[in-house]
């Protein structure tokens, strides 16, 4: 699946299971609009001055770690596949 932000405006529909806009679904905006709203929060509650540093810092590392998971999860990790412990 491929993320298609939303383009705002008249392009955007609230009604039926998916936007008209972006295609994704009600639900996943919903929930990318609240995990945007805890990183928003979060920023003010730390009271942080350089915005977009952060948000670059916290994109580029999240997008690190699930490619890291996806390898892992693909069997294209380190190792010889075999369980420890």
């Amino acid at each position: 699946m491929r993320f298609t932000p939303c383009r705002g405006g008249d392009f955007c529909t609230r009604e039926g299971t998916h936007c008209d806009g972006c295609g994704r679904s009600q639900q996943e905006i919903a929930e990318t609009s609240e995990l945007v709203g805890s990183l928003v929060k979060y920023v003010l509650d730390m009271g942080y001055e350089n915005i977009e540093e952060f948000t670059a810092f916290v994109g580029e590392k999240a997008a690190k770690k699930a490619r890291k998971e996806l390898l892992e999860q693909s069997g294209g990790g380190f190792g010889a596949g075999i369980t420890i412990g």
